[in-house]
């Protein structure tokens, strides 16, 4: 006999609040920071103009932000943690960049269809609840012959399995995506469908500090995924936790005097729209 089973539903707005919880928490602009380069990199990726309107979307404490705006285009930064957005806007202000701050959902966001020439989102827009509803957004306000440029932690990568490895303790919500498949092609190419062209490539961000605890001192403190994490277990589980993520730290690291030098893979996406 067959046995079929369900997928369970997902409660969108549960996950939502959960989700929007966990990046309110701890300061994610000190971990946030360190990748400022990827944002850079991304601009250049999609061949960013002064000419230009972009949207960055969940811009975190703003890295793509900054980066577009360096490059003199008129850049309009979201997110719906407003305690981020402020990190960016202090960060925008300290260089003198004109830049619009604006709380936004990536999965409803308020402007018109085809606004912008260019949108951009940094490890942002993979931790939507709604992945698809996500994509659909992205794909709208962007117009005809515009650019979606994407940063995404690949599954297989570092930080995917970080993910991984906290799963083991703190499961995800029952129906929940992986946020790693915005870092595989395959699923990028389910979610834009065909009349978008799209072109990936594999990056790598260096991770680096003084030493793996040093590290778990970083993320445990500031980065909301790990910090949410070990608030939700036992002192035991928190222990075992720590150790499989130094395993996890070990096998990734590439330095031999102590510090710690992790190559993160993530998957560096253009996306042009052609209808």
């Amino acid at each position: 006999m067959n046995v079929q089973t369900e997928t369970p539903a997902v409660d969108l707005a549960a996950l939502k609040a959960r989700q929007q919880a966990t990046w309110s928490s701890g300061d994610y602009a000190i971990v946030g920071t360190t990748l400022q380069i990827v944002g850079e990199m991304l601009c250049e990726a999609v061949d960013l103009r002064s000419n230009q309107r972009v949207l960055d979307v969940a811009a975190g404490n703003g890295n793509a932000t900054l980066a577009a705006a360096r490059r003199f285009a008129d850049v309009v930064s979201t997110d719906y943690v407003g305690a981020l957005l402020e990190r960016g806007r202090e960060r925008a202000a300290a260089e003198r960049l004109p830049v619009t701050f604006q709380e936004a959902d990536a999965e409803k966001l308020p402007f018109a269809d085809q606004s912008f020439d260019v949108v951009l989102s940094t490890f942002g827009v993979m931790f939507t609840a709604d992945h698809q509803q996500a994509a659909n957004e992205l794909r709208r306000v962007c117009r005809v012959g515009g650019k979606i440029g994407l940063a995404c932690w690949t599954p297989e990568g570092f930080i995917g399995q970080l993910f991984k490895t906290i799963g083991k303790y703190v499961p995800p919500a029952p129906g929940a995506k992986s946020p790693a498949l915005w870092g595989t092609e395959a699923q990028l190419e389910t979610m834009f469908g065909p009349n978008m062209a799209i072109d990936a490539k594999r990056r790598h961000f260096t991770f680096r500090y003084k030493s793996r605890e040093h590290f778990l001192e970083i993320f445990r403190t500031y980065y909301g995924p790990v910090l949410k994490a070990f608030g939700a277990i036992d002192a035991a589980k928190q222990q075992s936790l720590a150790g499989d993520m130094f395993g996890l730290i070990d096998k990734f690291n590439s330095a031999t005097d102590g510090t710690l030098v992790i190559a993160g893979e993530y998957l560096e996406t253009v996306i042009t729209r052609r209808s």
